[in-house]
């Protein structure tokens, strides 16, 4: 038989014993010495409100990190959540170095001159509608009552007698047609 030790916690040594250990483990995982200092001392005050939740199990040390690996995950979560509400899909490449998503504050900024965009707007809009009318008729239907009038799936697979997963098949299919035809006769313009 083994015998296992019971650990004890200490929180008045806490930063004599750990605090340097904790802040350089935090400082290679986020963007800044504040932010790492700032989460080592919320790994702290979250040690003390739950110190009664400690079993000993593991060294004060292990425990202190553990709680520390969740405030970097719970700072992380919290930055991509923030991000995840202004991020803005561009859905015209989906592979290649040209992939990916711009963020709201990396988007283009509007042109100041007004009549200039009209004409872009205008022309771009005649552009679409040229490369969705070029679709089959199918193709077409699905892709307008989809992402244009925003029916629900079940709707249109019943009024079209389609199952869902042909649905969005033809819904791929009529982006990856429309993305070519968009690259054919605006981007290449």
């Amino acid at each position: 038989m083994s015998q296992t030790t019971t650990h004890i916690l200490n929180p008045n040594k806490w930063v004599d014993l750990y605090a340097d250990y904790l802040y350089n483990y935090t400082v290679t995982r986020v963007s800044s010495q504040d932010l790492a200092k700032d989460l080592v001392q919320e790994t702290f005050f979250s040690g003390l409100k739950g110190k009664e939740g400690f079993r000993g199990q593991a060294s004060e040390r292990t425990w202190l990190v553990s709680i520390l690996k969740r405030k970097i995950i719970d700072h992380y979560r919290k930055i991509n959540s923030a991000k995840a509400q202004k991020e803005v899909r561009v859905n015209f490449y989906g592979d290649g170095d040209k992939k990916g998503s711009w963020i709201e504050e990396c988007v283009p900024q509007t042109w100041e001159n007004e009549a200039e965009k009209a004409i872009e707007n205008s022309e771009l809009k005649s552009a679409l509608d040229q490369c969705i009318d070029a679709l089959p008729e199918k193709y077409k239907t699905v892709f307008l009552l989809k992402t244009v009038q925003h029916y629900e799936t079940e709707d249109i697979c019943n009024e079209l007698e389609i199952s869902s997963s042909n649905l969005w098949v033809i819904i791929h299919r009529a982006r990856v047609q429309l993305r070519s035809c968009m690259e054919e006769n605006w981007f290449k313009n």
